[in-house]
C-alpha cells in the first residue's frame, strides 16, 4: 500500500547506513535551482518508523536541494516496506545515479546481498540456477562475479578504498588511483598489511598493478610480507610502465618556496615544469646545456 502526503523535512530521517555519499557540490546546487524552476518531479520515497517519524529510502539529494531551497514540507510516496524489502528498495534506486563510486556500490551491494540472503524467499531450484549475488546484480547489469569483487572492498582500509575511488573522481594522469582487481587482491590481506602497503604507495607515489598485488598477496600468504619485501615488487616495472625517473622528494622541497608546498600536486608539477624549461633556455643560451657540475 502505498500513499502520497505532505511530510515536514524535519521529520524524515537519513536511511541507517546509507552508503552513498550525498554532498553540498554544484551538481546539487543545479539540482536546487531545477526544482526551484520546474518544481519537484519525483516524490521522495520514505517508510513510516515505530516512533511516529519517516526514513528516507529514495531522494537523499531532492531532500538536500530542497533544504537549500529552504523548503520545509515535501510530497512523499509512504510505502510499507519491512527492513530487507526497505534495503533492496534503496540500493536498487539509487544505483541508476549518473556517477557512482566503486565504493558505494561495493558497500550497497553488500547490505542488498545480505538482505536477499536474511530474506530467506529463494527457493532451492532458483539458488542452484543463481547464486544470491547473481541476484544482486539481475537488476542493475551486473554479474556475479562483479558483484563479487565489489562486495570484496568492504573489506578494503578507507585510505586503499579512496584509491580505487578517484578512478571515477579524477583523471589518472594527475591523481594516485587503483583499479578494482588489484583492489580486490588487496582486500585479502589484515589491516597492517593494507597499511604497509598504502605507506609504500604513498612512499613510491605509484599504485601496483594487478599482477603486483597477486605477488604482494602470495607474500602475505607465506607470512613473508614486510616493508622490503613489498618495496622490491613495488620497484618493479609494471607490465605497460617504461621505467621511471626518481626523485628525492625532501631534496626538493628544500628548494621549493614554502608558500609553494601549499598548493596542490599539479600546480607544483608544472612550477617545476616551467622552472626546468627556464633553466634550459638559459643553458641553451650559453652552449653548455646539462653541462652540471654535481
Amino acid at each position: 500500500m502505498n500513499k502520497l502526503i505532505k511530510i515536514k523535512l524535519s521529520d524524515i530521517d537519513q536511511f541507517k547506513n546509507h552508503p552513498y555519499k550525498v554532498e553540498n557540490d554544484d551538481s546539487i546546487k543545479e539540482l536546487a535551482k531545477s526544482i526551484r524552476e520546474n518544481g519537484l518531479i519525483n516524490p521522495l520515497i520514505v517508510r513510516k518508523k515505530e516512533n511516529g517519524r519517516y526514513e528516507l529510502i529514495s531522494g537523499h539529494r531532492r531532500k538536500l536541494a530542497l533544504e537549500l531551497n529552504g523548503e520545509t514540507e515535501v510530497e512523499a510516496n509512504v510505502k510499507e516496506l519491512t527492513d530487507d524489502e526497505a534495503i533492496i528498495y534503496m540500493v536498487d534506486s539509487n544505483m541508476h545515479r549518473e556517477k557512482v563510486l566503486p565504493s558505494e556500490k561495493a558497500f550497497a551491494y553488500k547490505m542488498k546481498l545480505d538482505a536477499i540472503k536474511h530474506q530467506g524467499k529463494t527457493s532451492a531450484t532458483e539458488l542452484h540456477k543463481s547464486k544470491s549475488r547473481d541476484t544482486v546484480g539481475k537488476d542493475l547489469g551486473e554479474s556475479g562475479e562483479t558483484v563479487r569483487k565489489y562486495v570484496r572492498l568492504t573489506y578494503l582500509i578507507p585510505e586503499l578504498m579512496e584509491l580505487v575511488d578517484n578512478t571515477v573522481k579524477y583523471d589518472g594522469r594527475t591523481t594516485l588511483t587503483m583499479g578494482i582487481k588489484p583492489a580486490v587482491e588487496l582486500s585479502y590481506l589484515n589491516k597492517d598489511e593494507q597499511n604497509l602497503v598504502y605507506v609504500s604507495i604513498e612512499y613510491e607515489d605509484l599504485t601496483p598493478s594487478h599482477a603486483q598485488t597477486i605477488k604482494i598477496r602470495e607474500l602475505s600468504k607465506e607470512k613473508k610480507l614486510n616493508f622490503d619485501s613489498l618495496e622490491e615488487i613495488m620497484c618493479q616495472s609494471k607490465g605497460n610502465q617504461n621505467e621511471k625517473i626518481s626523485f628525492n622528494k625532501e631534496k626538493i622541497e628544500n628548494v621549493l618556496p614554502k608558500e609553494l608546498l601549499k598548493r596542490d600536486k599539479r600546480y607544483i608539477e608544472q612550477y617545476i615544469i616551467k622552472a626546468i624549461e627556464k633553466y634550459k633556455s638559459i643553458e641553451l643560451e650559453r652552449g653548455d646545456a646539462y653541462d652540471l657540475d654535481m
